[in-house]
Parts: C-alpha cells; sequence; structure tokens
C-alpha cells in the first residue's frame, strides 16, 4: 500500500510537537450565547479563503473563492469555467440562502419553534419550499449552470451523510441547512489551540460550575427512575432526579434495555466518512501554478466533488464499491492557526492537513478488519489527491524520529470502536429538522431532548437539533431540567 508505515502519533510528548484533533475540527454551530454563558475563553478564527476546487477535467486550473477579493473570485471563474457569470449566480444562491440562518439559528437555543412559525420567520416561501420539500439538487441546478460550483454547493448536503443530490428522503437538504445557518452566517473556523483547546474550556467550565466528571467508567444500565449503574472494579449506583444522556439513541437503547426498561426504538444509524490526519513536512505543489497552495490549502479543498462525481459515488457506493475517484475534501488548520505546532516545527514550514472523505457508509466496511479498512479508504483518498498535485502527497509526510509517516486514517469502524458511535454516525443517526410540525406537549419535547421516559433526556448529538460541534443538545437539555424541576 502507498502509505503503509504505521503512522505517528501527532500528539505532545510522543516525538512530534503537534496536536490535531483525531475526529473533530472546524466549528459552525456553537452559539455566542453559549460561549458567553459558560464564560469559555476560546477564540475562532475565520478564513479568508472559503474553497479550492480544482477542475477534475483540467486540474492544471481550478476555483478559488476568496471571500476577501470578489474580483479575484470572479476571475478566477472565468479563468476556470470561461463563464463570467457562474461566480455572480454563485454569489446570488448565497445570499438566496441567508434568510435561513438569520430565522433559523436563533432559535436553535430557545423552545422548539413549529415548522410555520419558522416558514414565516423565512419570509421567501419559493425558499422554504425548495430547502424543506424539494431535492437540494432541484435548488442546485436552477441556481448554477456548471457542476463544479453546484458540487461545491452540495457537499454541504453530504458531510457525515450518505445521500444524493435528487434523494426524495431529503436527508442531504437537513445536512444542508445545519451546514448553511451557522451562527446566521454558515461560515466555518478554526479554533485556535485546535479543538483540544474547546474541550479543555468545556471541561474547566464544568469544574468551577461544581460538577465532578468521572472517567473510566463503564455504564451498564440506566433506569426510567433515574438510576444510573457502573462498573469498574465494583459496582456502582449513581441516583439522580434526572439522567441527561450524551450518548447516541442506539448506545442509551441498550442501557435502557439492560435495565429492563422500554427503549426509544432508534433506527440504526450508519455513518459515511473517513478522516485523514497527518503533519507535512510542507504543502505539496499543485498542478494548478496560479494558485498557491497557501491559498488553496487554507479553505476547504474539493477534490472529484462535481455534482455529476458525489452522484456517480452514491451509486458506486450503493452496490458495495468504494467510489474511484473518492470525493474528497481537504484543509490545514495549521496555516490559520499555527499554534498547534510546536516552535521548530514551525520555523521548519511543517503544516497540518485534515482530508475527509465523502460517500462511504459504514456498510462497505462493517464487517471488515479496521486496519484493513482503514489502509484501503487511505488509499482511495490518496489516488483522488494526488490526481490534482504535481508531487504525490507521500513525498510531503513529515516523519517521526523513529521514522514513522506521521498520518492515521480514522473510518466509521473506528468510531464505532473508540467512541461507541454506533455504525461511525458522527451525528448519532439522521438529522432532524430543528422545528416542530405540531406544538410540544411537555418541557422535553418543548426543548427538543425527550425521550419516551419523562426523566431521561438526551444533551447530546441525539438532540432534536443536536450534531456537529455546538452544545446545543447540552444547552437545550439543561433548559429542560430547569423547567421540569420547578415543576
Amino acid at each position: 500500500m502507498p502509505w503503509a508505515a504505521p503512522p505517528c502519533r501527532n500528539v505532545r510528548g510522543r516525538g512530534v510537537d503537534a496536536r490535531l484533533s483525531r475526529y473533530s475540527y472546524l466549528v459552525s454551530l456553537l452559539p455566542q450565547k453559549i460561549i458567553d454563558d459558560l464564560g469559555l475563553r476560546i477564540a475562532l478564527r475565520r478564513r479568508r479563503y472559503s474553497s479550492y476546487t480544482p477542475d477534475p477535467s483540467d486540474p492544471t486550473r481550478g476555483l478559488l473563492i476568496d471571500t476577501g477579493d470578489a474580483v479575484a473570485t470572479a476571475a478566477s471563474f472565468a479563468r476556470t469555467l470561461g463563464d463570467t457569470g457562474e461566480a455572480e449566480r454563485f454569489a446570488a444562491l448565497d445570499a438566496r440562502l441567508s434568510p435561513l440562518g438569520r430565522a433559523v439559528f436563533p432559535t436553535m437555543t430557545e423552545p422548539l419553534p413549529t415548522a410555520d412559525e419558522v416558514r414565516e420567520r423565512v419570509g421567501d416561501d419559493a425558499l422554504w419550499t425548495a430547502v424543506t420539500e424539494r431535492p437540494l439538487g432541484d435548488l442546485l441546478r436552477a441556481s448554477l449552470d456548471s457542476d463544479l460550483a453546484r458540487g461545491i454547493a452540495l457537499t454541504d448536503g453530504l458531510i457525515g451523510t450518505f445521500s444524493w443530490s435528487d434523494d426524495p428522503s431529503l436527508a442531504q437538504n437537513r445536512c444542508f441547512l445545519y451546514h448553511v445557518i451557522g451562527n446566521e452566517t454558515g461560515h466555518w473556523d478554526v479554533p485556535v489551540g485546535g479543538m483540544g483547546a474547546v474541550t479543555a474550556e468545556l471541561e474547566r467550565a464544568a469544574r468551577a460550575a461544581g460538577a465532578e466528571i468521572v472517567t473510566g467508567v463503564d455504564v451498564i444500565s440506566v433506569s426510567p427512575a433515574g438510576e444510573v449503574h457502573t462498573m469498574t472494579d465494583r459496582s456502582e449506583v449513581f441516583h439522580g432526579t434526572l439522567v441527561l444522556s450524551g450518548v447516541g439513541r442506539r448506545v442509551l437503547d441498550g442501557l435502557l434495555a439492560a435495565g429492563g426498561a422500554t427503549t426509544t426504538g432508534a433506527d440504526e444509524p450508519e455513518g459515511a466518512q473517513i478522516k485523514v490526519n497527518m503533519l507535512l513536512s510542507r504543502l505539496p505543489r499543485l498542478r494548478d501554478s496560479s494558485v498557491s497552495p497557501e491559498a488553496a490549502f487554507s479553505g476547504t479543498f474539493h477534490v472529484n466533488e462535481t455534482l455529476t462525481q458525489l452522484d456517480a459515488a452514491y451509486v458506486a457506493a450503493s452496490g458495495g464499491l468504494i467510489p474511484a475517484p473518492l470525493p474528497v475534501e481537504i484543509y490545514c488548520h495549521s496555516l490559520s492557526d499555527p499554534s498547534i505546532l510546536g516552535a521548530e516545527l514551525q520555523a521548519s514550514g511543517a503544516q497540518t492537513l485534515t482530508m475527509f472523505g465523502l460517500q462511504v457508509p459504514h456498510r462497505l466496511i462493517a464487517d471488515t478488519d479496521p486496519v484493513a479498512a482503514g489502509a484501503r479508504l487511505l488509499a482511495a483518498a490518496q489516488q483522488s489527491l494526488d490526481a490534482v498535485l504535481a508531487e504525490p502527497l507521500r513525498d510531503c509526510i513529515y516523519r517521526a524520529p523513529d521514522g514513522r509517516l506521521c498520518i492515521e486514517a480514522r473510518s466509521t469502524l473506528d468510531l464505532e470502536e473508540s467512541l461507541n458511535m454506533v455504525g461511525g454516525d458522527i451525528f448519532h443517526g439522521g438529522l432532524s429538522w430543528p422545528w416542530l410540525s405540531t406544538p410540544a406537549t411537555s418541557a422535553a419535547e418543548r426543548w427538543g431532548v425527550a425521550t419516551v421516559h419523562p426523566r431521561v433526556l438526551l444533551c447530546g448529538s441525539s438532540a432534536q437539533r443536536g450534531g456537529a460541534v455546538s452544545g446545543i443538545g447540552g444547552q437545550n437539555a439543561a433548559m429542560a431540567a430547569l423547567e421540569i424541576l420547578a415543576g
């Protein structure tokens, strides 16, 4: 295999002075309200370049979307597509979608509104219909002329979601909505210090508020009466007025069943991604000499992600095949935030790189060895990316002092085995619309955190507005708990 050397562990104290989140990467959906309420000392840095997308038919040219230079962006569209109007159409689509962020995101930390209430807030019935009632492909084809630009937009509907442009289930639409509403703008920002800085601040705030955090303990059952049974060297039972669960619904079902209780009846989750983390000695050169690697990799670098390619990849994976080419997107955290690298690495020109492969549902590797599965998917990702580079990426991967390549692939199998995320689903199950069809009848329903048991609430990605790095599920579970305890 091209990258068969054992990966180095990119953490301090293991020979390489670099910190790169193993599973998460960017922040968009964490509301400022939660940051302020918890007093979190975190910094989120905006990326100047939104994305770079090489033309798969001719990788010597590509679309560079520069949020700080509309003229340069238009020139890039014209040079790549030979169409001076597509940049305007792309910007117009972004502007047309903006009412969704302004209407929906402020409600994410409030009691769930009804669909009719949100539709009225959006104030554009045609947009509402296009996003919530018709497959996303219809909107993209009506708004954009090029397969390349349509694909850039469609990727927001496929992160961790196995779907396609015309999927009648609208799974792609729900994923798309969450990707374009974050903090009312849809911008995805870089957490300074890495995602570990965010979790460390959450831990600090929790301990400061009096929370007791217990680790290294296996929860073996949960009862509707608020009993949580655990096992370490000995069994122990915790009693609570309420139980707030941050695990996936399928995991919670297992714990409830072990406690002899009715389960929530959750569907089988299925993730559809591979994440590759690496440290490079330097950024690779592009086949497109008009764009610097620093610009291309600082935003989201799309590879083989035209709308046609994304749909073809869905068909291939549905038939049991790893897509070829594999749709891939990449970004470089250290270009926006070099603090995750030690001083020597920074001075040497080293950079981190995160690669995210799409349209690889868990079913493709569910019954295979995790190491072998990761190697197969990594090889597919390498082949896809190398097609747009002027040199093999392998030649740029940093080697640890013991000679190991600083790269690791984390598949849905790894998520399932390491984090108990059933099916490797990063959302703990299919995303839901962030509103109600009819008014709620209880505090837990009103906040989107209800289970079939009144004393067991959801506070993680399984909550109605959960999913991604947001804190929204926890904030809403806390608000429901306050209402319930107040009587």
